[in-house]
């Protein structure tokens, strides 16, 4: 006997299909639902399947995000600038461009990268590659993303996922560590 957190929808009791006119039973509450309302219904939820696959929080597919302190001492000591990108599908890209090449970098250039560096994958990989745009080779990583709660989430070599956390004209990576969560900000850059 199904309880109240478990439903078995039926078209009668004796009823084995859905056939044209008929009600749809829930048993374990008993209350009935026309057929007629399905489509309808139907026709309203189709829309949010076919935008699945788009931007759901404000990911920006135009432009990146720059970390924070790149070509400063954060750079310094990571040994590179690090850039983030999102593509359509659901797909994400960090880019390590070595420091102190990375210095005054022009944003076409790490655009094309990212754009070059996800061509060159169907699947989730490391790239490494100068990608026709820089004298030194650059580490590309491509993930897929979701979306847990209000953050993006995606692997990036940390103990579990990263997240993303979207802000107006910035976002804060979320890496989680063994005492502490580390947040590093990253602010948009728009490219022409």
């Amino acid at each position: 006997m199904p309880n109240e957190n478990y439903c078995i929808l039926t078209t009668s009791p004796q009823a084995s299909e859905l056939q044209t006119g008929s009600v749809i039973h829930r048993r374990c509450r008993g209350a009935r639902i026309p057929a007629a309302w399905l489509v309808p219904l139907l026709l309203l939820l189709a829309p949010l399947c076919l935008v699945a696959g788009q931007p759901a929080l404000g990911e920006r597919l135009q432009g990146y995000y720059a970390r924070e302190g790149n070509d400063g001492s954060p750079a310094a000591t990571a040994g590179n600038n690090i850039y983030l990108k999102f593509f359509e599908d659901r797909w994400i890209g960090l880019l390590f461009v070595p420091y102190p090449y990375a210095i005054g970098m022009q944003p076409q250039r790490i655009e094309r990268a990212f754009e070059i560096a996800r061509s060159r994958t169907e699947n989730a990989a490391y790239l490494r590659d100068r990608f026709g745009q820089f004298d030194e080779p650059a580490t590309a990583q491509i993930e897929r993303y979701g979306y847990l709660e209000d953050r993006i989430a995606f692997e990036c070599g940390a103990l579990s996922a990263c997240t993303l956390r979207l802000n107006k004209g910035f976002l804060e990576l979320i890496k989680p560590g063994i005492i502490n969560e580390h947040i590093v900000r990253y602010h948009y850059v728009e490219v022409n």
